[in-house]
């Protein structure tokens, strides 16, 4: 018999297949600030990798780096996040398909909103014994709850209403078991999924020798940008120095004024990993918006309405040689 937390799940499902419960957007796709873009193209990526692999559900992998444990230590962070139905935000609550959801997005991973989508992402896992940390683990049919497996049959979950996330027995046999951080290799091949991935996401690797070279990578994988080319706008804008300010009052690593790092939920533009994640958000954004990285570039120098307005890269000496700066930054990076 489906319990209250099935029965929950089982409605929110009923409204995603009538339309009424909206997916959850792509990591990195709030905040607001002077300039910002995420991986151009996505929605082009999107339907190329829906017809390479030619089924639905599959989860959309940007970040081909990450490991089942890296799944599996993203949803720990969200350990003691109270269970609220139908919510994504980790500040109000998370339901548990919202929690492997946030996981994996926080990887640049990108899947399905609800349970039984989610049941059926990446490549089937024939049984527990043989279930990797990070695998989703699928309960019940239809399929009403979900949770990430953490090895030694533990599982990561937001189990029900009055409880919060965190670490349980896997207390009963999965009905669906599935491996997503493997999919991308297994459907369509290693060359092909890179040939598949945005230009503003090749050259994602190592930024071995790069100050913040960890944290880059880092905000890359969680929002969807090149750590490369954050690591080229923070050269340009500060030269990597965390405490720079400017004439006009920008702050920090990525120079962020102190009204664009609000909206962007940065509480402190000298703080590294902070100040990263607010760039990171604010170039997804503008290359979302722009669907250009010269464009992109130009708006965070000077705003997304500057380039608008003049259709282009504005016409302000400024903004007319930092362009090419980051550009020639990145390239030097191998970007």
């Amino acid at each position: 018999m489906m319990g209250v937390s099935g029965v929950l799940n089982r409605i929110q499902e009923l409204q995603g297949h009538l339309g009424l419960t909206p997916v959850n957007p792509a990591p990195g796709t709030t905040g607001a600030t002077a300039t910002g873009t995420t991986a151009a193209g996505g929605s082009t990526f999107a339907s190329a990798l829906a017809s390479a692999t030619g089924r639905a559900g599959t989860a959309m992998r940007l970040n081909s780096q990450a490991t089942g444990q890296d799944v599996a230590d993203a949803a720990k962070k969200y350990l003691g996040t109270p269970y609220v139905f139908g919510s994504t935000d980790p500040d109000r609550g998370l339901d548990c398909s919202s929690l492997v959801q946030r996981a994996y997005s926080d990887l640049g991973i990108k899947l399905p909103r609800l349970s039984h989508q989610q049941a059926k992402a990446g490549e089937p896992v024939a049984n527990l014994a043989q279930a990797k940390p990070g695998d989703i683990l699928a309960f019940d049919s239809p399929v009403d709850h979900v949770a990430i497996y953490l090895g030694n049959n533990k599982m990561i979950a937001a189990p029900k209403p009055g409880d919060q996330v965190k670490i349980q027995s896997v207390y009963e046999k999965p009905t669906h078991i599935r491996r997503v951080v493997s999919d991308y290799s297994a459907v369509a091949g290693s060359n092909a999924a890179a040939a598949m991935r945005p230009a503003s996401l090749q050259g994602t690797g190592s930024l071995s020798g790069v100050p913040y070279g960890d944290l880059f990578v880092k905000a890359g994988n969680r929002y969807g940008v090149s750590p490369k080319l954050l690591a080229a706008v923070a050269k340009v804008e500060s030269g990597y120095d965390p405490q720079a300010v400017s004439k006009a009052g920008a702050q920090g690593l990525m120079q962020l004024m102190p009204s664009t790092a609000r909206g962007l939920g940065v509480k402190n533009s000298f703080d590294p990993e902070q100040a990263i994640n607010g760039g990171a958000k604010l170039l997804a954004r503008n290359l979302r918006e722009f669907k250009s990285l010269p464009l992109a570039l130009a708006a965070y120098n000077a705003g997304g309405g500057a380039v608008h307005r003049y259709g282009g890269i504005p016409p302000f000496r400024e903004t007319q040689a930092y362009v090419p700066k980051v550009q020639k930054a990145l390239a030097a990076l191998g970007g």
